[in-house]
């Protein structure tokens, strides 16, 4: 029997893969698959250089080496660029959410995590400073989404949360209480501490409906784990009650529910962390969970749609 999809996913995601032959592997409905899913640059480096190729198709190799190699460079331009822009920021704290937290605090490398865009929360004098400094930088506004202002300098793109928990202000301000310094993007730039860090990818996942990329869950792998491929600001166990305390005081513990069985799914070697990550639910409720979200999401390959999205999203992230 041929190695599945889900094998290759799991073989190629690892930051510590064992080697072994990968010929029989479904390279056809993967190599695009990936690269879409934003795991083609960790793929092509397991490949290359931890599993001498694995005896792979060529073809294979080369399409996934060139997308890791483009993925260092515009990585690494969005960051250096994106710090020359808020460097100067000082006396304020904006909140760092997502790829650009995570690059150097769970990946081993940083062309391992593209970075699609920057994404920070802010809100108040700190906004009104960083939108200066972004503007300053040739930053130009663009379409704003709701709570959300995006700048773009043609190259990266920066969105700005004013809100990311709307109807529960006092749980956001704990957040921006609990942030921790991230000097190296300026004296004004901090990052969630772990717990929330989980929490905003869960929120993430739920408001987008699970239409998420897979690297999300290779994010939520990690910071469930404790970061162990690497000694930075995540790389501890969670605290899992209190994980659960405040997924119930934002009011997404049926996401964390989800997002947690989807990864233990994914990665069956993170089983015991994922299930402390579970906030106890009622049957009904796990079942409906099982069967709209967490089993179709699971399953590897083509992109697939969830039914009644905005009726998920309500249910997920906080509303009825």
């Amino acid at each position: 029997m041929g190695t599945s999809l889900i094998e290759l996913f799991r073989v190629l995601s690892s930051f510590d893969p064992s080697p072994r032959s990968l010929a029989d592997a479904p390279w056809e409905e993967y190599v695009d698959w990936s690269i879409s899913q934003g795991l083609a640059p960790l793929a092509a480096y397991n490949l290359e250089f931890r599993l001498a190729g694995a005896n792979a198709p060529d073809w294979a190799r080369d399409r996934l080496l060139s997308i890791y190699q483009g993925s260092i460079n515009d990585t690494v331009m969005k960051l250096v660029n994106f710090k020359r822009s808020v460097d100067a920021l000082s006396g304020e704290k904006i909140v760092v959410l997502g790829g650009a937290s995570f690059v150097e605090a769970l990946y081993p490398h940083v062309g391992f995590r593209p970075l699609l865009d920057i994404q920070l929360l802010a809100r108040g004098r700190g906004l009104d400073a960083l939108v200066s400094c972004l503007r300053a930088a040739d930053f130009r506004p663009e379409a704003s989404e709701g709570d959300v202002r995006v700048l773009s300098d043609g190259r990266t793109e920066v969105r700005v949360f004013l809100k990311l928990l709307p109807s529960r202000r006092e749980e956001e301000d704990s957040l921006f209480e609990r942030a921790r310094p991230m000097p190296v993007y300026g004296p004004s730039m901090f990052r969630p501490d772990l717990e929330d860090a989980v929490l905003a990818v869960v929120l993430e996942q739920a408001r987008a409906g699970y239409q998420v990329p897979m690297l999300s869950f290779v994010d939520l792998r990690e910071l469930l784990s404790g970061a162990p491929s690497v000694t930075g600001p995540y790389s501890r166990a969670p605290d899992f009650e209190l994980l659960k305390a405040r997924a119930s005081l934002w009011r997404i513990e049926r996401a964390l529910f989800a997002s947690a069985s989807i990864v233990q799914r994914l990665y069956p070697q993170i089983h015991v962390a994922a299930e402390r990550a579970k906030p106890r639910l009622r049957a009904a409720s796990r079942d409906l969970l099982e069967r709209v979200i967490i089993a179709p999401v699971s399953q590897l390959g083509r992109t697939r749609v969830l039914r009644g999205a905005d009726r998920l999203r309500r249910l997920l992230a906080g509303g009825g």
